[in-house]
């Protein structure tokens, strides 16, 4: 990462699918002296990819991460349970320019991955781009996320 990255806290997580892909991930995080929240699994036995979906977002709904990473077969899944935890905008990501743009413009603060779609090469680029993104903050974005955050409210005027 580079040093004037402002993002030191990441929660990562996995189902069996994705567990191998989230070791790599840990490792590389680590290395680059960040502090990685490891919520599960821890090993390829099968497990169901809601709960651990549900632990990363939690960590960056209570703000105890600044960014979540979750790893499961296809990420579709991990996806959809995340976004069910308030104040988590995750999406699924399998190329870079999405992985810059959903934070740059939409303010993702939840990737996932589908740890039989990407490459580890590729992932860890994706995690680069990801990470290494801010929001952008301009008015017509921040005016869609509050539309998102009454969605979440069940307020859904638009």
């Amino acid at each position: 990462m580079a040093e004037s990255s402002t993002i030191r806290r990441i929660a990562v997580g996995a189902d069996h699918g994705g567990y191998e892909f989230k070791e790599a991930i840990k490792a590389h995080l680590q290395q680059r002296g960040l502090a990685v929240e490891d919520c599960g699994t821890n090993s390829t036995q099968p497990v169901d990819y809601p709960l651990f979906a549900r632990l990363v977002a939690q960590r960056v709904s209570d703000r105890q991460a600044e960014r979540g990473i979750m790893v499961d077969r296809a990420g579709i899944g991990s996806a959809m349970a995340a976004n069910k935890v308030p104040g988590v905008r995750a999406c699924l990501i399998h190329e870079c320019f999405s992985a810059r743009q959903g934070v740059e413009d939409d303010n993702m603060n939840t990737i996932c991955l589908g740890g039989r779609v990407v490459g580890n090469a590729l992932a860890w680029e994706l995690v680069e781009m990801f990470l290494h993104a801010r929001f952008s903050g301009a008015a017509r974005h921040r005016r869609r996320l509050a539309k998102v955050a009454k969605l979440e409210s069940r307020d859904a005027e638009s």
